[in-house]
């Protein structure tokens, strides 16, 4: 990174504002689409071309000048931005122009994509700073001098100068990284990586910038080899303009000059909150949690959703998605009023009835920049409703979830832009409604029947039918599998169970009656055969989720479940619930709504019912007896065999013998036997007593 950075801070103390806007200007355009990742996974694959270099004996080894060259560019690069950052922070408070703040939130954004450089961006000022930028409070926060003296950007300067004659070599010894950086947690991952901790062992308010300890900063400058440089990355996919020619806009269009200094402002805490655990704390301490909602609840009142309101929704949801006690307390401080209402907002709905908005075919598809509001809503809503699935809500806060699901069905039915966003929509969808209670998702079939609706029963399905279509969408793509399933099987479970007009609508449509009995199951493209495939998954709670779905569509009935799947798929969630016996399962629920329908069989599947092997649940080509011709004292002969070799693979642990106890479960065969005989000598015991209080009466 070529930063002329003494130039920099030679026209702040001479006043130039120009020439400091000019060269932010020209490091933003260069570095808007990158990224800071860390150097140690490149440093460990030279490492490992120099072992098998090494190896193949061609020549010795020798530190090569291009190689030193190279790690003392890049760790000055690092120095340079920790100093930039250090000089933008005090330089932003001293007052200046709408257009050079701007100008320098923007280099701040791209600064604070390096973990290693939140330093100067996570003390109280600096974030009570930005937090007054970004209009989350009007707080005085110049409590240090407006218009620092000569000597600051001096010790700067100095100890740039300082840094780059230190000319630092790389640092082999692993133990001395881990002593040097035993203050910070660094990650390998880039600006999407987990929340690492910026200095959190610290109180960073206590650190000197201002010049009073040059050696402090030199110090910081030295921490180990994991040093960052910049590389490219992809840019954020909401920019549609270059960083240039939005600067150009803004200033053409001279009243969005401060709500272009907020969007960087909020921005800017966006990354430093999501980097840093200690700026998550220091966010709930400095109470800017209060600020935030307030905004958003302004933000709702307003006509139309500002280009800021995006960040204010991002910020609010990485709070509470990393804070879980912020979370808690936004719930209980009316959060779900305020977001429901924002989409409300955003959607533009107009009530039909009280549970029922008027959905219009032929309104427009909903844009990218409404979409992506909408989305980081639902995100939000998620986060402070995620525990009240199982909870049984009170009459006022049930009246309030069915009022947002009732919003939450049009985000079902409506349609954007953008496919992507289609879809994005309709997954967060489905990720809250399955955080709400099950009561509460009744509205989404009190719908009445329109000429062209889904029905069941007279019951509308149209909602259910999106969510099927939904689910298939998902399976065909194959992609994150438990992420994006598992949501919508587990909430497709739940209304089978608590809705019978569900259930049985969804069963016509994955499990239709038998006919073609000559394949698997798990064979073919249909969604029963994908289902019938998550079965035997390697993720257990995928599995789980799709096996699940199914045995509730057979209303929790063991034989009709091993009907549909064969017996080998089934056996995992049989062996789970301790239904491997054909037991009468106890109801997972109190709610669950079942007919009493009986399960007709089709006039194919009772021709060959007798034919189909359970196991398999196909119907299986003849095969030739294995004992035909043998006498009866060869077949005694290979039984005496083959129990001798099960007794060896016993033995030997290569196999354990298992049996299914009373309760339904797997258990080794020799605890199945010790069972067996204690419930026995139980069972004998207690016939005893009965007879002697008989005679004894």
């Amino acid at each position: 990174m070529d930063v002329d950075l003494e130039g920099i801070i030679q026209c702040i103390k001479q006043g130039d504002e120009n020439g400091v806007q000019i060269q932010l200007q020209e490091f933003n355009k260069e570095y808007a689409q990158c990224f800071f990742f860390d150097a140690e996974e490149r440093d460990r694959r030279k490492q490992r071309k120099l072992e098998e270099f090494r190896k193949n004996k061609v020549r010795d080894y020798t530190d090569s000048d291009s190689d030193c060259d190279e790690y003392d560019q890049e760790n000055q690069g690092l120095i340079l931005r920790q100093n930039l950052a250090v000089v933008l922070v005090r330089f932003i408070k001293t007052g200046i122009k709408s257009r050079l703040l701007r100008v320098s939130l923007r280099t701040l954004r791209i600064l604070s994509r390096d973990k290693k450089v939140l330093a100067p961006l996570v003390t109280d000022n600096a974030l009570l700073t930005l937090a007054k930028l970004a209009g989350l409070t009007t707080a005085d926060t110049s409590d240090e001098s407006s218009d620092p003296d000569s000597d600051f950007y001096d010790t700067i300067i100095t100890s740039i100068a300082e840094a780059k004659a230190l000319h630092p070599r790389p640092v082999e010894d692993e133990g001395d990284v881990e002593a040097s950086d035993q203050n910070e947690e660094f990650l390998d991952d880039d600006a999407k990586s987990d929340i690492s901790n910026a200095n959190s062992d610290k109180d960073l308010d206590s650190l000197s910038w201002f010049g009073s300890h040059r050696t402090s900063i030199n110090e910081m400058h030295r921490g180990g080899i994991h040093h960052k440089m910049l590389e490219r990355g992809r840019k954020d996919r909401r920019e549609s303009k270059v960083e240039v020619e939005e600067e150009e806009e803004e200033e053409k269009e001279g009243s969005s000059g401060e709500e272009a200094q907020r969007k960087e402002a909020m921005k800017v805490l966006c990354n430093v909150v999501y980097n840093s655990t200690w700026a998550q704390e220091r966010f709930s301490a400095l109470r800017l949690m209060s600020g935030l909602v307030e905004l958003l609840s302004s933000g709702v009142r307003g006509s139309s959703p500002s280009s800021v309101q995006f960040y204010e929704l991002r910020l609010m949801f990485l709070i509470t998605a990393l804070r879980r006690e912020l979370s808690s307390q936004l719930q209980q401080e009316g959060g779900v009023s305020i977001f429901t209402a924002a989409l409300e907002n955003c959607l533009e709905v107009q009530w039909k009835d009280q549970y029922e908005c008027v959905l219009d075919p032929a309104a427009p598809p909903i844009s990218p920049d409404t979409s992506q509001c909408i989305v980081e809503i639902l995100k939000i809503l998620f986060n402070i409703t995620y525990s009240t699935h199982r909870q049984e809500p009170s009459e006022d806060d049930a009246a309030l979830y069915r009022h947002l699901v009732a919003i939450l069905r049009l985000c079902l039915m409506r349609k954007c832009l953008l496919p992507d966003d289609t879809d994005a929509l309709q997954g967060h969808t489905v990720n809250l409604l399955s955080a709400l209670p099950l009561q509460c998702l009744d509205v989404l079939l009190m719908v009445p029947l329109a000429p062209d609706s889904k029905q069941c029963q007279g019951v509308n399905m149209d909602c259910v039918h999106t969510l099927v279509m939904f689910m298939e969408k998902r399976l065909e793509l194959g992609e994150k599998m438990k992420e994006k399933l598992t949501p919508i099987l587990n909430l497709l479970t739940e209304s089978c169970r608590a809705h019978r007009e569900t259930r049985h609508y969804i069963r016509k449509h994955i499990l239709p009656p038998l006919r073609d009995l000559s394949h698997r199951p798990e064979e073919g493209s249909t969604v029963k055969s994908r289902l019938i495939r998550l079965m035997t998954h390697l993720d257990t709670d995928l599995k789980y989720c799709a096996a699940d779905l199914i045995f509730v569509l057979c209303k929790e009935n063991v034989s009709r479940f091993v009907k549909y799947t064969g017996y080998g798929n089934a056996a995992g969630l049989l062996a789970t619930r301790g239904l491997l016996g054909g037991q009468v399962p106890r109801p997972v629920s109190s709610d669950a709504q079942y007919s009493s329908d009986s399960d007709s069989d089709t006039e194919e599947y009772r021709q060959v019912k007798d034919r189909i092997n359970p196991v398999t649940g196909r119907v299986e080509a003849e095969q030739p007896d294995p004992m035909e011709g043998m006498t009866e004292e060869e077949k005694e002969e290979e039984a005496r065999r083959l129990i001798m070799l099960f007794n060896k693979l016993s033995r030997d642990s290569i196999i354990q013998p298992m049996g299914v106890d009373s309760e339904g479960k797997l258990v080794p065969m020799c605890g199945l036997g010790e069972n067996s005989l204690t419930e026995e000598v139980k069972s004998e015991s207690e016939n005893d007593g009965e007879a002697e209080e008989g005679e004894k009466n």
